[in-house]
């Protein structure tokens, strides 16, 4: 595996890929990197599609993503890319778009597990009354900043990053 320690707006993220394909994203809060990071396709890939993102260039991720789970998290995880860019949908609106109606807890679920949080957007679910609710485990001001962002407020890279 190969991986790579980036700075965003919401702290560090961790990427890491295989040859082939980006497998995961992680939220640090600080620089766990070892040594200098070499050059790798798909990481150079990852982190400049998302610099983009950061700075609104770009609503809609181009990666080869590889990622593991049951096949009702995959469902979930692929009911995620379909919410698009600046909208949100309640955790009842997916599990009815993914046909499992009765499974919105166990949407919930696979939402908080998914292994590349931003590129397929988890942030964009959010509860029936439209509260910003669970992200990354408790972690709902990325969550908001990210919502933010695709509202069109400017972030302040640095500033999120000393909280």
């Amino acid at each position: 595996m190969n991986q790579r320690v980036i700075k965003s707006p919401i702290h560090y993220l961790k990427l890491t890929a295989t040859e082939e394909a980006l497998t995961k994203i992680e939220f640090l809060t600080f620089d766990d990197s070892n040594d200098e990071q070499a050059s790798h396709i798909i990481l150079d890939e990852a982190e400049k599609q998302l610099s983009e993102y950061f700075n609104g260039q770009r609503k809609t991720f181009d990666l080869p993503l590889q990622f593991e789970g049951t096949s009702f998290q995959k469902d979930v995880w692929s009911g995620l890319k379909n919410i698009t860019y600046g909208t949100t949908c309640s955790y009842q609106d997916l599990a009815r778009q993914i046909g499992r109606v009765k499974a919105v807890r166990a949407v919930g679920q696979a939402n908080r597990r998914n292994p590349l949080p931003i590129v397929i957007p988890c942030h964009r679910v959010v509860g029936k009354n439209g509260s910003l609710t669970g992200y990354a485990g408790s972690e709902i001001d990325k969550k908001e900043i990210l919502l933010q962002l695709e509202k069109g407020v400017p972030l302040l890279s640095e500033d999120h990053l000393e909280r």
